[in-house]
């Protein structure tokens, strides 16, 4: 028995079972690995992209609210009711896989149309606030996409470490130690088979 509650596998072809389950673990653990590589590097490229969308996010936004301000003062509250499109804005989010991880990988943001009949800013600066209202919109939405990817990169990339590490320091020792109780009971087998053949020779030569 070994020390683990498992029974070691006897003879050669427990042995050869041992030493398959044991390449197998390696080459698992190895390619987990590799997976945590490509995760976390794909992880850090969301993070960058995410953190530039935001910097977008907050200066338009910014600017925005500054322009708004400039209409509202020029043209009252009541301009500024009267310049908003009936239509909306839509964003379509596009998914992608990476080592089995879907994630958001692309936004296409369509800005509301204004119709014929509907009015127009009616003054510029509430023209400029539009404006920029629809590019930081079109950045906050880049910017929760790269976010949420980066999310999901890195909670996979954290499991697949976690399953790494359970097979680095018990599933292979464990295999490791089986295989050297199986490799030493397999050599004193096979001593005490050797001195019982020189045994039986020396008594037939007697």
């Amino acid at each position: 028995m070994s020390g683990h509650g498992r029974r070691v596998p006897a003879g050669r072809a427990g042995r050869l079972r041992l030493r398959r389950s044991l390449a197998g673990a390696l080459r698992g653990a190895d390619l987990l690995e590799r997976k945590a590589r490509l995760l976390v590097d794909r992880e850090r490229v969301e993070r960058r992209a995410a953190g530039e969308a935001g910097l977008v996010w907050r200066d338009r936004l910014a600017e925005a609210d500054a322009w708004l301000v400039r209409g509202v003062m020029l043209g009252g509250e009541r301009a500024l009711a009267e310049a908003v499109p009936a239509d909306r804005a839509r964003a379509e989010v596009r998914w992608d896989a990476l080592m089995g991880v879907r994630h958001p990988a692309a936004v296409t943001w369509t800005g509301p149309v204004r119709s014929p009949a509907e009015p127009t800013p009616p003054n510029t600066a509430l023209a400029h606030a539009e404006t920029a209202y629809r590019a930081a919109v079109r950045a906050a939405a880049d910017h929760a996409a790269h976010q949420a990817a980066a999310d999901l990169l890195a909670a996979e990339a954290k499991r697949t470490r976690q399953r790494v590490r359970a097979l680095r320091r018990h599933w292979i020792p464990r295999l490791q130690s089986e295989l050297t109780a199986v490799n030493i009971a397999l050599e004193e087998a096979e001593h005490e088979e050797a001195v019982r053949r020189r045994w039986a020779a020396g008594r037939e030569a007697g």
